[in-house]
C-alpha cells in the first residue's frame, strides 16, 4: 500500500513544471537570509573591536553614572563645616536649601561648638568637633584627629571609610557621604524628591504643608495686602530663584515657537517649489532637475549644522533656530510634496483642463485637492518632530530650552533641574504627538488608534 505522503512520478513532474519557483529556488532564495544575518553579525563584531566597545564599558565610571541617576530623583544638601578659631562654622552653597537660622533635624549643634550630622539614625552619623571628627558606622565610633598638618586616619575603619593620604572619605550609601580634611568637612546629605520645588527660602510659603498652603490660598488673611495669597503663590513659584520656573517655561515656549514658525515657513515655501519639481506638473526637465537638487542640498545638511551656521551669522537666539528648521524642512517637505504630486490621478486634471481652465486653475482644482491631505499630514508630522529637534539645536546657541538644559548639565550639580526640564519636554512631545495624530486622522479619514 502506498504511503499517503507519496505521489506518482507523473504528478511530481507536473508539480515541478507548474511551480518551479517553489521547488527549484535560487541560491539567494535558499541562503540569502542566513548570509545577510552572518554578514550583520560579522559587521557588528568588527565594530565592537574597531570602536573599543569592550574596554570602554570596562573603563566606564559606572559609580558616577549611578550618582547622576540618583540626582535626577533626589536632592543633596551640601554644607561645608569649616574649622575656624576653635569652632565649627557651617557654610552653605549658593543653592541654599534652608533659610538662615532654620532648625535642621539632621544637622544638630553640640555643646562644644561642633555639629552632629545624622545620616541613618543615631548609628550612622558624624560628630564634628573643633579638634576631631567621630565617624559612627553601625554604632561603632572611629575618631579622626584634626591637626595642623591635616587629618590622621582612623584605625580599623570599615570598608565605607577610606583614607587617600590627604582626606578621609566616608560613604553612607544613598543617605550621603562626607570628606574630612584638615580645614573642613564637606558634607553631602541626600533626600528623595526635589528640594524647594514650589517655593524658595525667601518665600513666606516655604516649608508649609499642602494643608497649610490650601488654607492660606482659600481662607486665611492676605500675607501681602497688595495682592491675594493665590497671586502671591504664583509669583513666588515663577520667581523661584533655585528652580527658575519662569525662565524655564519661557524658554520652553520659545522652543515651541521655533518649531511652529520654522515648520510653517518650510511648508509655505516647499508647496509652490514642489510644483516646479514635479515632472508631470512642470514640463521642463531643467527646472525639475534644478529644483530637486535644491531640495537635496537643503535637506542633506543637518539641522544642527544649519543652526551653527546661522548662530554665527545672527548670534544666539530663536532666529537661528527658526532659520535652521526652515531650511531643513523646505528641502525635506519639498521632496515629499513633489513625489506626491507626481503620483496624482491625471483624470481629474484632464477634466478641469477640458473646460478651458488655465494652468493655475487646473492645479488649484484638479491637483491640490488630491494631495492636500497628504501635504498637511506631512507638515504636522514634521511639526511634531521639530518640537524635539528644536531642543537639540537650542543647545548650540539657537535659543529655547535646549540652551537652558545644556547650562544645567554644565554645572554638574543641577541634575534634578535637568530631570525637571526633560519631564517638561516629554509632556510637550506627548501632547503635540496626540494633537498631530488627531489632526492627521481627521484629514485622511481614518479612526485614531
Amino acid at each position: 500500500m502506498m504511503s499517503p505522503t507519496m505521489i506518482h512520478a507523473a504528478e511530481r513532474d507536473r508539480l515541478l513544471a507548474s511551480y518551479p519557483d517553489v521547488f527549484r529556488r535560487s541560491f539567494w532564495q535558499r541562503w540569502g537570509l542566513a548570509l545577510c544575518a552572518g554578514v550583520t553579525v560579522l559587521y557588528l563584531a568588527v565594530c565592537f573591536v574597531a570602536f573599543n566597545v569592550g574596554p570602554a564599558f570596562m573603563q566606564g565610571r559606572w559609580d558616577r553614572a549611578a550618582i547622576y541617576v540618583q540626582d535626577w530623583y533626589s536632592w543633596r544638601a551640601q554644607p561645608r563645616l569649616r574649622f575656624v578659631d576653635g569652632a565649627v562654622v557651617p557654610q552653605w552653597s549658593s543653592r541654599r536649601q534652608y533659610p538662615e537660622g532654620a532648625d535642621i533635624d539632621w544637622l544638630r549643634p553640640m555643646a562644644d561648638g561642633g555639629y552632629s550630622v545624622i545620616y541613618d539614625g543615631e548609628g550612622n552619623r558624624l560628630d564634628v568637633h573643633p579638634d576631631r571628627v567621630d565617624i559612627f558606622v553601625d554604632g561603632a565610633s572611629y575618631p579622626v584627629a584634626i591637626t595642623a598638618e591635616g587629618v590622621e586616619p582612623p584605625e580599623g575603619a570599615p570598608a565605607g571609610v577610606v583614607f587617600d593620604g590627604t582626606k578621609v572619605m566616608v560613604d553612607y550609601g544613598f543617605e550621603g557621604s562626607a570628606e574630612i580634611r584638615g580645614s573642613q568637612v564637606y558634607v553631602q546629605r541626600r533626600f528623595l524628591g526635589w528640594a524647594n520645588f514650589f517655593f524658595d527660602i525667601r518665600s513666606p510659603f516655604w516649608g508649609k504643608s499642602f494643608g497649610e498652603i490650601a488654607n492660606l490660598a482659600l481662607l486665611a488673611e492676605r500675607v501681602d495686602p497688595d495682592r491675594s495669597n493665590v497671586r502671591h503663590m504664583v509669583d513666588d513659584f515663577l520667581g523661584n530663584s533655585a528652580w527658575q520656573h519662569a525662565d524655564i517655561l519661557s524658554k520652553l515656549l520659545q522652543t515651541l515657537v521655533m518649531a511652529f514658525v520654522g515648520t510653517l515657513l518650510g511648508t509655505l515655501f516647499a508647496l509652490p517649489l514642489a510644483f516646479i519639481a514635479a515632472r508631470n506638473i512642470t514640463l521642463n526637465r531643467a527646472a525639475n532637475w534644478g529644483m530637486k537638487r535644491l531640495f537635496d542640498f537643503l535637506r542633506s545638511i543637518d539641522m544642527l549644522i544649519w543652526a551653527l551656521f546661522f548662530t554665527r551669522g545672527f548670534g544666539p537666539g530663536p532666529i537661528p533656530g527658526i532659520a535652521a528648521i526652515f531650511f531643513t524642512d523646505t528641502g525635506a517637505l519639498g521632496k515629499v510634496y513633489a513625489e506626491a504630486l507626481e503620483n496624482v490621478d491625471d483624470k481629474q486634471r484632464e477634466g478641469v483642463k477640458s473646460v478651458g481652465a488655465s494652468s493655475l486653475t487646473v492645479n488649484r482644482f484638479g491637483v491640490l485637492p488630491q494631495v492636500l491631505p497628504v501635504f498637511v499630514s506631512q507638515s504636522l508630522y514634521f511639526w511634531e518632530s521639530n518640537t524635539r529637534s528644536a531642543t537639540i539645536i537650542g543647545a548650540v546657541g539657537a535659543g529655547g530650552i535646549g540652551l537652558k538644559l545644556l547650562e544645567a548639565m554644565g554645572t554638574n550639580a543641577d541634575w534634578d533641574k535637568v530631570a525637571y526640564m526633560v519631564v517638561l519636554i516629554l509632556i510637550v512631545v506627548f501632547v503635540f504627538d496626540g494633537i498631530s495624530n488627531a489632526l492627521r486622522s481627521r484629514l485622511i479619514g481614518k479612526p485614531m488608534h
